[in-house]
């Protein structure tokens, strides 16, 4: 022992020893000390006792029950010494007893109980009287003691280190005190820490305030790595030792971070109810935490907002805890929707962009998943303590419900297995709806508060979640019924669409309330004596619905509008009534009859939902022609010579024509309605008869009803009569007052449109009797239908003569929306179906060239009519809901139009083919090429528009089946080509999709003959249409199979000399964009041949067509041109989201944000490599461009592109440059071709062709336009400089941080001082003046390196956009011409500046 040793060493003393003191006596003393104030007995400050009173210790730890005596004897001895703390023999005594402590409770001999640990504590108080060279050796004893920790009282010795540490590095006697505390925290580091040593050492860490960043860091990565041995009890005390850690500044980020990805990622696959509990201590923690010390939510939104990689369930519930703390709650659901809203953004132009890797498409498609997933978990998983989230997530599912998306992206993600933001903010509701009882009334709340306050846009998502949570949760929907009510007294303020959305999203439940149908009645019932129309509309609506509803509920059952299981508690059964009374058409009759003295578009709603009403219910006919005969008699006149009144349909008032009655729309419900009837008939049993009381009323009623049926067909069969027989003039004629000559020439518009419905009704009558008749009656019915196809005809020509003569607005007219439903669409689908084939026979008898002319000309009417009447119900068609009983009558399978145009489309061509270039030609013959070229036309463009739906529309699927069976095209001629057409050989391998196998053959068999011999007959709408729908298809199918097609136009540029500037722009474009990836490089071919048609700035030497490609010659090359300007508009979007990508990888790896150790930044180099090389390809195009002789449009867009591309190229460059405190890498050598190409092959081209620009301007000072001219170019070309020169000096910077010489290759220019000059002044300039000063020399380059190296030293100067307006700050230069005088002021401010960025901006 050092007591020993130390007695030893002492001289001979003079003096006795002093009498011993016993364990027992020591105790005495300390007891009695703080009484009697008696000086320390001479045995203790005697250095020969040291062992006596450490054999004490030994003897009490050598009892049965150590731990009482021993913490007695410890403490008793301590406080003793405590009295003289500085006495050279006590200071020695406490190293000695202390040192002997430790062995003791190492070795066990000690029990780890509360005592020992008062002991320890009391032990720590007087660390500081030891001598600091005996500090080391305490020091090794509690480390050696490391291993033994298995309990958490096995830790107590760790209390000791921390000061123990502290000491021994603040010590100056301790040589190399700072290297062995360095080695005692690698060893404690290093060492394997069990779960509970992990636990001490995260509540002791603190204490160790002498750790820098580095430790810091390396202690969290121990922490966290081992806490998947953690006991989960023991988790949220762990995490709160962290938090509380990081409250006082402990690596804030990396703690935050660390805990949010252990939850996240670590513990992500345990799903347990235990561990859900876990987790939701830990948020109320985190919650707590945030509150005490805000910064804390700083990080955590900082966090993801750095890398949204780190978004999993766990972020999620984190930033949804966050948000409960009111300074958070913006930010942090900004957050989560910036995140969201990003992943589906990345995820539509990964998907869109056509040169990125299929991994990376693939792992943005991963991405969008992830975060679907980690949303819909934390939101499932919030009732597991948790439940403190539940308002933010209401919060955040409104917010995403206002987030608008457009239709084609829910298509996209719809068909990619995803959500979108929408359907996931429905979902997130519906989840909590159902969990959540509690929520229920919130989210109601929420729903009536952002209906209301919000935009209609924003308002439907919110809608349809309430028609969700009424048809799935019907039954507890009855508890909301209040504030539904509440919702509906806002129907006449709302939208008209909102209003009517609301009522049929509330219909389920209003079929199980009684008092909901009422209310909803009652506020409709106000809502049509409102005076304004579109509330009235929205009224109208609502009626219609209500009836409907009603009609439904009965045909399906009392439960067909329930699609959840959830069932209604007693006192909601008791409130549901078991029967809903009558009908409510017969209720409502009154109403709806104030619809028939309302505006036109109030009755032509009412029409459609009559004959939705007979849709659902057929027994209702009868009383629908009940409903409507004394309002039809007001228009029809048995009896008189011309039966129609249309004057009564059109009035005028305040100097304005307009339709008030849509008579057509009328006749079209009578019509559908007794088309509906089976055998013409109305006699089944009615349960909407009018019963009332529990009695019918009498048979001669019921006689009466029949009359009206019998009374419409026979009025409908009069008025076929009456327009076959052609007398049309009487009904135009009819005028009942004198009035001004245009307000009669409106009337007279407005009776020809509504006539013109009316004969499309009675073809659609005559069209589907034609469907059903006899070959006997097909004749005379044939006849009928070419006869009012030919008074069809002549009307609508002399209506559009009448208001094309007219050249007036017609601004109160019914417009043709509603035709979309009753007039043209009307039995269009039945009538082209059905004359197809007659069509196609007539077509033939037109080849053998018939000599009935007047049955040619009558058959080229009737083709004319069925394709327009095919191209407006197929456009319309998109325009009709998916679930509105019309669609599939009047629509019908959209798809089957497509065989009958396709099969006229191929009968048509065959035909007598007219050489319209010769000029000795029978007019007849003549006009029927005429007329057969432009129903091709008609034909395709209705095939194309359908082909557009059936893509888009996967419920349309088949008609690219559909349309391979044409069996006439399997003979196509194809002796008009050459043999390069044939494509076979190069074919793709079979795809495994049968849908992407059809496609291809339909491209291969259908649209490649047809497009080869319409481009021999010079059809050159025809073709541009089949490119159209080339270009449509080839977008839809997978990248790796739409080259075929892209070669396949390759090789029709090579072999076709088109003169059509439109054909050949449409054949080069297809050429391009299917040729992925490598579309830019067949656009830099065709550029280099564009530029030897087109010519040289400095040579005039062109060819009239392109040796290599033909179709690039005189007549197109300027279209051409203009193309693969506008195409790389597209591809400077997409270089534009590339480049904000790897913004954040680089900001990922700066931060050092470890989320894992798998190589997450591999795909952003990756992503790096291919902009390098998109950008050298887009350099490649433009470099044939730029010595180009363009004409003023096409080299403003030029300039203007330039603009872009090097603003694009500056921001590429900046990333390169590592900031303050980060390792500079070396550009790569894709990065260092890139900027060598660009130096060599663009900028200094650049720079000749603005002076070019300039210098063509000046000589032509006579055309006119030219002052506009230089307004143009006094915006663009100084926005050009400054970016070239914003590019070059982010250039230099790299150039110097990385010693690698990036500008070796540009040429010094001082064109960036050229001259904008109003002509008035160039006549009075030196000709010498104009010419610019260029330094070419090797000396010279090296010196402006030099000299722009050295301006940049400073970086003090900071650079705002030119776009934000602000002047530039910086320093002036002296400009090497002196051409800058001339500059006006502004312009010649603005390019005078030196642009610098500061360091901290690089």
């Amino acid at each position: 022992m050092t007591a020993a040793a130390t007695t030893r060493e002492q001289p001979n003393l003079s003096n006795p020893p002093p009498p011993p003191l016993t364990d027992v006596d020591i105790v005495r003393l300390a007891q009695q000390h703080p009484q009697t104030f008696s000086p320390l007995p001479p045995f203790l400050l005697s250095p020969t006792s040291h062992q006596s009173l450490i054999s004490f210790l030994h003897s009490r730890s050598s009892s049965a029950s150590p731990s009482l005596p021993v913490a007695e004897y410890t403490s008793s001895l301590i406080s003793l010494v405590s009295l003289d703390p500085t006495h050279p023999s006590l200071s020695t005594l406490l190293f000695s007893f202390l040192l002997s402590y430790i062995n003791l409770f190492n070795s066990h001999k000690i029990p780890h109980d509360r005592n020992s640990l008062n002991t320890i504590q009391l032990f720590a108080i007087h660390l500081e009287n030891i001598p600091n060279q005996n500090l080391i050796s305490i020091t090794d004893s509690i480390i050696s003691g490391l291993s033994q920790v298995v309990d958490p009282d096995d830790t107590q010795l760790l209390n000791l280190l921390p000061k123990c540490l502290e000491l021994i590095r603040n010590s100056t006697e301790i040589e190399g005190s700072g290297d062995y505390v360095n080695s005692v925290i690698d060893d404690v580091f290093t060492s394997g820490w069990s779960k509970i040593l992990l636990v001490k050492m995260v509540s002791i860490i603190r204490e160790f305030s002498f750790l820098d960043k580095g430790r810091r860091r390396e202690f969290l990565e121990k922490v966290f790595g081992g806490m998947k041995v953690v006991e989960l009890q023991d988790l949220p005390s762990l995490v709160y030792q962290l938090l509380v850690l990081a409250s006082k500044g402990f690596s804030k980020r990396e703690v935050i971070e660390g805990i949010v990805m252990f939850f996240g990622s670590k513990m992500g696959s345990k799903t347990s109810s235990i561990v859900r509990q876990v987790e939701g201590t830990v948020l109320l923690h985190l919650n707590f935490a945030v509150k005490q010390d805000p910064s804390l939510g700083q990080e955590v939104i900082g966090l993801v907002r750095s890398d949204f990689r780190a978004f999993n369930h766990f972020t999620v519930a984190v930033l949804l805890s966050v948000a409960r703390v009111r300074r958070f709650c913006e930010s942090s659901m900004g957050i989560l929707k910036t995140a969201l809203i990003t992943a589906y953004r990345d995820f539509k132009f990964a998907k869109g962009c056509k040169w990125l890797p299929d991994d990376l498409k693939e792992e943005y498609l991963q991405s969008v998943k992830i975060v679907e997933k980690a949303v819909l978990r934390a939101v499932s998983e919030s009732n597991h303590g948790r439940e403190h989230i539940v308002p933010s997530i209401v919060q955040f599912g409104f917010v995403l419900l206002e987030s608008v998306e457009e239709g084609n992206c829910k298509e996209l993600f719809k068909s990619d297995g995803l959500m979108g933001a929408e359907e996931l903010g429905i979902q997130m509701l519906k989840t909590l709806f159902e969990v959540h009882e509690m929520a229920r009334n919130e989210i109601i709340e929420q729903c009536k508060f952002r209906i209301l306050s919000s935009k209609s846009e924003q308002s439907l998502p919110i809608v349809r979640l309430l028609g969700y949570l009424v048809q799935s949760y019907t039954y507890p929907m009855l508890d909301h019924v209040t504030r539904l009510k509440e919702l509906l007294d806002y129907f006449t303020f709302m939208h008209h669409k909102i209003a009517t959305s609301i009522v049929a999203a509330l219909l389920p439940l209003i079929n199980f309330c009684r008092d909901l149908q009422d209310y909803t009645i009652l506020v409709v019932r106000k809502a049509m004596f409102r005076q304004e129309d579109t509330v009235r509309l929205a009224a109208t609506t609502a009626i219609i619905d209500l009836i409907l509803a009603e009609k439904q509920s009965k045909r399906d059952g009392p439960f067909s509008f329930q699609e959840s299981s959830s069932q209604a508690s007693c006192s909601q059964q008791a409130e549901i009534p078991c029967g809903m009374g009558s009908s409510l058409f017969q209720e409502l009759s009154g109403l709806l009859q104030r619809c028939l003295y309302q505006q036109a578009k109030v009755k032509e709603i009412l029409y459609r939902g009559l004959v939705k009403l007979v849709l659902v219910d057929p027994s209702s006919a009868g009383a629908v022609f009940d409903f409507l005969l004394p309002h039809f008699h007001r228009f029809y006149r048995e009896d008189a010579d011309i039966q129609l009144a249309i004057s009564c349909c059109v009035k005028s008032e305040n100097g304005r024509v307009c339709v008030v009655e849509p008579l057509d729309c009328l006749l079209s419900c009578v019509s559908w309605i007794i088309l509906l009837q089976p055998h013409g008939k109305t006699d089944h049993p009615s349960d909407s008869s009018w019963t009332c009381f529990g009695f019918c009323l009498s048979q001669e009623y019921e006689a009466g009803r029949t009359l009206s049926f019998e009374s419409f067909s026979s009025a409908l069969l009069k008025i076929r009569k009456f327009l076959r027989n052609g007398k049309l003039e009487g009904i135009l004629s009819q005028t009942q007052d004198a009035g001004s000559k245009r307000l009669e020439e409106e009337k007279g518009s407005c009776y020809s449109l509504v006539l013109l419905g009316i004969f499309e009704v009675v073809l659609n009558t005559v069209a589907t009797k034609l469907e059903k008749a006899t070959d006997v009656q097909k004749l005379d019915l044939e006849k009928e239908l070419i006869e009012l196809i030919d008074l069809h005809d002549s009307l609508e020509n002399e209506t559009f003569k009448s208001r094309q003569g007219n050249g007036s607005r017609r601004g109160s007219q019914r417009t043709t929306a509603c035709d979309i439903l009753d007039n043209s669409s009307s039995g269009h689908q039945k009538l082209s179906r059905e004359r197809t084939p007659f069509l196609a026979t007539s077509d033939s008898q037109n080849h053998s060239q018939s000599s009935s002319s007047k049955t040619s000309v009558r058959c080229s009417k009737m083709i004319s009519f069925v394709l327009n009447a095919s191209l407006f119900q197929i456009k319309s068609f998109c325009l009709v809901g998916k679930d509105d009983p019309m669609k599939a009558l009047i629509f019908g399978d959209i798809k089957s139009l497509g065989f009958p145009l396709l099969k006229l489309v191929c009968l048509l061509k065959s035909g007598p083919k007219y050489e319209t270039h010769q000029k000795k030609k029978e007019d007849r013959g003549k006009k029927d090429a005429e007329d057969r070229k432009e129903h091709i036309h008609l034909a395709l463009t209705c095939l194309k528009e359908l082909i557009r739906i059936c893509l888009w529309s996967p419920e349309q699927e088949g008609l690219i089946e559909d349309l391979l069976s044409v069996s006439t095209l399997e003979n196509v001629s194809r002796n008009v080509v050459d043999a390069g057409w044939d494509d076979e050989s190069e074919l793709p391998t079979s795809s495994d999709d049968q849908h992407t196998r059809s496609i291809e053959l339909f491209i291969r068999k259908i649209i490649k003959p047809l497009f080869s011999e319409f481009l021999a007959l010079s059809y050159f709408r025809e073709v541009e249409v089949l490119c159209d729908i080339a270009m449509m298809i080839g977008n839809k199918l997978p990248y790796e199979r739409r080259n075929f097609l892209g070669a396949w136009a390759v090789r029709l540029c090579k072999s076709s000399d088109v003169a059509n500037s439109k054909v050949a722009k449409n054949v080069v474009m297809i050429a391009i964009c299917l040729s992925s990836p490598n579309d830019l490089v067949v656009a830099q071919d065709m550029a280099a041949e564009v530029l030897k048609v087109m010519g040289s700035v400095r040579s005039s030497s062109k060819l009239e067509m392109s040796e290599t490609y033909p179709v690039i010659n005189h007549s197109s090359n300027t279209a051409i041109a203009s193309s693969i300007l506008q195409l790389l508009e597209s591809v400077f979007i997409d270089m534009d989201w590339v480049t904000m990508k790897l913004k954040t990888y680089s900001a990922v790896a700066q931060k050092g944000i470890s989320l894992d150790q798998n190589g997450e930044l591999a795909p952003g180099l990756a992503l790096e490599e291919t902009l390098y090389s998109r950008a050298e390809a887009v350099v490649k195009v433009l470099s044939s461009f730029v010595v180009m002789n363009l004409k003023d449009p096409q080299a403003e867009h030029l300039l203007r592109l330039a603009v872009r591309f090097y603003k694009l190229l500056a921001r590429m460059s900046k990333l390169r440059i590592a900031p303050k405190g980060c390792k500079q890498l070396l550009p790569s050598l894709k990065f260092q071709e890139l900027v060598e190409t660009i130096c060599k092959h663009l900028t200094a081209p650049l720079y000749n062709f603005v002076e070019l620009m300039q210098k063509n301007q000046q000589e032509s000072t006579k055309s006119r336009g030219i002052i506009n001219k230089i307004k143009r170019e006094n915006r663009c070309i100084p926005e050009l400089i400054f970016q070239i020169e914003d590019y070059e000096k982010y250039l230099i910077q790299l150039s110097k941080v990385s010693k690698v010489n990036l500008l070796r290759h540009a040429k010094r220019s001082t064109s960036r001082d050229f001259r904008i000059l109003d002509p008035r002044y160039v006549r009075g300039e030196d000709a010498s003046n104009d010419e610019p000063k260029h330094n070419n020399s090797t000396a010279a380059q090296n010196e402006s390196c030099e000299e722009s190296e050295d301006g940049e030293g400073n970086g003090s100067e900071k650079v705002l956009s030119p776009e934000s307006g602000s002047a530039l700050a910086g320093e002036e230069y002296n400009s090497d011409s002196e051409d800058g005088d001339a500059l006006p002021n502004g312009k010649r401010a603005k390019m005078s500046r030196v642009v610098q960025d500061s360091d901290d901006e690089a």
